[in-house]
């Protein structure tokens, strides 16, 4: 929605519980977040009971002395509506709210996001007390916005109470109108699932197999519970809108199952991530070639940039974290929560709260550490955030408003993302391939987007960037081909990698030659295919008459057919019953180029096709850079700022070959430049 611009100043602060705290801490807590150099905080998205302590019955004096003193300190307030937690009462009365597993267990009280979002009695509930909450802190002067929520679908993004199968019924009915074109749509036709009553009509439900549903079913569920909880968060962000106009509305989150760019298109003024890359640290593959670990949180922050171009962190790490029995983490070494700071910063961030003023001393995240420890002493995340402090009041009225810049994209969509959790021919060739482009792109110091493909999207999305990387598309209409090839047509470069465009949006297989939708952009036919698993061993592809240019043929081998004279092979298969057959096409179509990759994407296999397209890092003629140091720019219409961050713990040595100013120190740089582990530079 954009009502209200979130970019008038950089706000820096912290998430801040006074229900967690005796009260006579709060006013040396504000002073001393006035001092580190916050300015704002967020309450109260988990305070239910404390608002409304039985049915009915609304009492606000404890947020009304927290608010009201921390704006007699200059700090602005962000309220959480507090619908993650319902309160015992209300669970108690009504367990119709619950939430029920595929298996048909229902949730009970306990932990948070514990409720379904499809009951009416939960939504009539949700609205009263966010109407409430809005009448009566709506004209607050210390009350800058509301975060609907917390984190939509964490924890759990399934839903199949009774009230969601009626739901779902109900808008699979809307969408289909006849249960002919339900039938045709789900290829009901096989294994005799064809319905002849809305009746008939749930969720996926235990089958046989378990976890085995129709997966054109399976797809319309991830559509379905998308926007029902989009329809949820409505209710509570139309209250606010009404009731507390000048007040911004925003929530946090990147969850599965949920369309956030049609969420924030919808009900935002801007979209709020919880950046936490030390989740790096413990959920690494084993098999993975050099992890970015930490940095490639970096991905992620492109895909909040591809919802909100400038947006919020809700939450950022400020220590290690971990709940009592899982999410066990190290702690942040000296320079890296300033570094994750201004990574978040560097990737469209315009204001940031640390996740949290003090750790917790009981519940589930005794073990998750804010700035300050149990003992609330001076430590070295406290001092770090004073320097990120100092730093910001200079720095961040440089910086807020300003937008990220890069000339190359990688493609991603809903539909592919959510069928592809449940296809095992696709679906994780997906992640792979983001992750290693990213990673090729990072090593070269090529600055990229991610963006979706959606219905809204037009060419003039698309002609800002040089290259378009779209990895797997099995799902494509006709519609997103011609979109793609205007998009070739006029001078661009598509970059597609096996499995493309061999479903239509229903998630059945055309009866074409694959690449189905994609076959005339690519002018080449998919022969034959194979998984490279088992007993299949892996080839390689060997780029050119070089015998030692091979990249690994990844996961998955289109053998591919060129079928137009436009059409040069770049890369053939170097080994198995298709030695020499062709494995990378090039399509000359218009002013542009399509190529078409016929395995799962490597780094190695990314950088040969970066190399043959001379793509280079866009500070190339005035900067060296080592492979550790990543490079983020933004900028406006007359200014460009350009981050480096050094991911290592090591000092890294960069070149400038012109003079530049560090805006965060005001130093002036040329050549040679050490900057110290987990150093930042932002140099205009």
């Amino acid at each position: 929605m954009n009502t209200i611009s979130p970019t008038e100043s950089f706000e820096l602060g912290v998430c801040y519980y006074p229900e967690h705290w005796p009260e006579e801490l709060w006013a040396d807590d504000y002073r001393r977040m006035v001092e580190t150099g916050f300015t704002i905080v967020r309450m109260a998205e988990f305070a239910w009971t404390l608002f409304e302590p039985e049915e009915g019955v609304f009492q606000f004096d404890l947020f009304d002395r927290a608010i009201n003193l921390a704006h007699s300190y200059g700090l602005k307030v962000i309220l959480g509506t507090p619908t993650a937690t319902p309160p015992a009462w209300l669970t108690e009365r009504y367990p119709e709210v619950l939430n029920v597993t595929y298996d048909g267990v229902t949730l009970q009280h306990g932990m948070r996001r514990h409720y379904n979002y499809s009951s009416p009695k939960y939504r009539e509930l949700c609205a009263r007390i966010t109407r409430q909450l809005a009448q009566h802190y709506g004209n607050h002067p210390g009350v800058a916005g509301w975060q609907i929520d917390n984190e939509l679908n964490c924890e759990i993004n399934v839903f199949y109470s009774e009230s969601d199968h009626r739901a779902f019924r109900e808008w699979v009915q809307a969408k289909y109108e006849t249960l002919e074109k339900l039938n045709e749509a789900w290829g009901t036709v096989f294994w005799n699932q064809s319905y002849n009553s809305w009746s008939q009509i749930f969720l996926p439900r235990p089958t046989p197999s378990p976890m085995q549903p129709n997966p054109h079913q399976a797809l319309d569920e991830k559509r379905f519970i998308s926007d029902n909880t989009i329809s949820f968060a409505r209710i509570q962000a139309d209250i606010i809108r009404e009731l507390a106009p000048s007040q911004w509305v925003t929530t946090n989150g990147l969850f599965g199952h949920l369309d956030s760019h049609e969420l924030n298109d919808q009900l935002l003024d801007f979209f709020s991530y919880d950046s936490y890359p030390q989740f790096a640290s413990i959920s690494t593959d084993p098999q993975e070639a050099e992890p970015l670990l930490d940095r490639s949180w970096s991905l992620s922050l492109s895909a909040i940039r591809s919802i909100s171009p400038n947006f919020c962190i809700m939450e950022q790490q400020s220590g290690p974290g971990g709940w009592v029995n899982r999410m066990d983490m190290p702690s942040p070494k000296p320079g890296q929560m300033r570094l994750w700071t201004y990574q978040s910063i560097a990737h469209g961030a315009d204001k940031l709260l640390y996740f949290r003023w003090r750790t917790a001393t009981m519940g589930n995240e005794i073990y998750w550490h804010g700035l300050n420890d149990y003992h609330n002493q001076p430590n070295r995340r406290v001092r770090e955030a004073e320097q990120i402090g100092r730093e910001l009041a200079v720095a961040g009225k440089h910086i807020v408003g300003t937008r990220s810049k890069a000339d190359i994209a990688i493609l991603r969509d809903y539909d592919n993302e959510w069928d592809g959790e449940y296809d095992v021919w696709h679906g994780p060739f997906m992640w792979q391939s983001n992750k290693e482009w990213f990673k090729a792109l990072q090593k070269r110091q090529i600055p990229n987007d991610i963006l979706y493909m959606r219905s809204k999207t037009t060419l003039d999305d698309l002609i800002p960037y040089q290259v378009l990387v779209y990895p797997h598309p099995a799902i494509m209409s006709d519609e997103t081909a011609e979109l793609l090839d205007q998009y070739v047509q006029q001078g661009g470069t598509l970059i597609f990698g096996c499995r493309t465009g061999y479903k239509d949006t229903r998630g059945q297989c055309y009866m074409r030659p694959f690449p189905g939708a994609a076959r005339d952009l690519c002018g080449i036919s998919v022969e034959e295919f194979t998984m490279v698993k088992g007993t299949r061993l892996p080839t390689s592809i060997r780029w050119g008459s070089d015998p030692e240019a091979l990249t690994g043929a990844d996961a998955f081998n289109d053998i591919l057919h060129v079928e137009e004279d436009t059409v040069e092979v770049m890369g053939t298969y170097a080994t198995d019953y298709y030695a020499g057959k062709p494995a990378v096409t090039r399509n000359k179509r218009g002013k542009g180029e399509v190529w078409y990759f016929g395995a799962v994407f490597n780094a190695d296999a990314a950088l040969k096709i970066i190399d043959r397209l001379h793509l280079h890092s866009p500070v190339a003629e005035w900067l060296e850079l080592p492979s550790e140091v990543e490079l983020q720019v933004r900028k406006d219409e007359n200014n460009s700022y350009t981050f480096l961050l050094n991911f290592s713990e090591e000092p890294a040595t960069i070149q400038l070959n012109e003079q530049r100013t560090d805006l965060l120190t005001g130093a002036t740089l040329s050549g040679s430049y050490t900057l110290e582990g987990f150093g930042v530079l932002v140099l205009y």
